[in-house]
């Protein structure tokens, strides 16, 4: 995979072999435009017995070949619909890949909590909820659980991402722009908490009319986790004060 928007956090990327030249400037980049190959309906629900319908979308001409997917939630075509004629932008929300916490309903993290919110508030404003193929922050399945058990020995998230040999983060929100840009939503509201997010898609071309955070899904089990991503990348999560 050639990366087309590396992240901004040039400090820490640059220390992993791997990774691609940060880019130079600020100047916006224009990756090849994408096109939606099949579009399904997809009946939704999750263990809570909280249910939605989901648009579901595949791809063509995705940078990195790898097979994300767009999920139009809600009166989604009416928010694009709003969208163009000045009104609000649909609320989007690009999701990360995770095997354990989407799926296993890990502790370790707060992936499979962010998911189902992020359903449900797309689904009651019409947005699009990306999940993208990024197991790891972009390191995929098995170095991630590799970086678990460097954890379990004292490191923290990101400091396991590097003794590895990754970057703290090698996510591409490349192919994010390509697939917004393909359903029309060139203007969108962020449900995110993390700022490189935005940054990469403002520099891909997408405008990010706002950033809204997501819940706080603090547990014992990823208090750590959750410390390190405010504290290394900015994320805006207001941890409760440690007892």
């Amino acid at each position: 995979m050639t990366a087309i928007c590396p992240s901004r956090r040039d400090d820490a990327r640059a220390t992993s072999a791997t990774e691609p030249a940060a880019a130079s400037s600020d100047r916006p980049l224009d990756p090849p435009a994408a096109e939606v190959r099949t579009a399904v309906t997809v009946p939704l629900r999750f263990t809570d017995g909280y249910a939605a319908t989901g648009r579901v979308m595949t791809f063509d001409g995705l940078v990195d070949g790898r097979e994300h997917l767009a999920i139009g939630l809600g009166d989604w075509e009416g928010a694009l619909a709003r969208a163009a004629a000045g009104g609000e932008a649909p609320l989007v929300r690009p999701h990360s890949e995770c095997l354990t916490g989407d799926v296993l309903g890990s502790q370790r993290c707060d992936c499979g909590p962010q998911l189902r919110e992020a359903v449900e508030r797309i689904a009651e404003t019409g947005g699009f909820l990306l999940y993208l193929r990024q197991e790891g922050r972009g390191i995929g399945l098995y170095a991630k659980l590799d970086a678990y058990a460097l954890q379990d020995a004292g490191l923290d998230t990101y400091e396991a991402n590097v003794a590895l040999g990754h970057g703290e983060d090698e996510r591409d929100y490349a192919p994010a722009s390509q697939m917004l840009r393909a359903v029309g939503a060139d203007r969108i509201r962020l449900l995110s908490n993390n700022p490189d997010k935005a940054a990469q898609l403002e520099l891909l071309g997408v405008a990010v009319d706002a950033r809204v955070p997501t819940g706080v899904h603090v547990t014992e089990a990823n208090a750590r986790y959750l410390a390190a991503k405010v504290e290394h990348t900015d994320h805006t999560i207001a941890l409760p004060d440690p007892a």
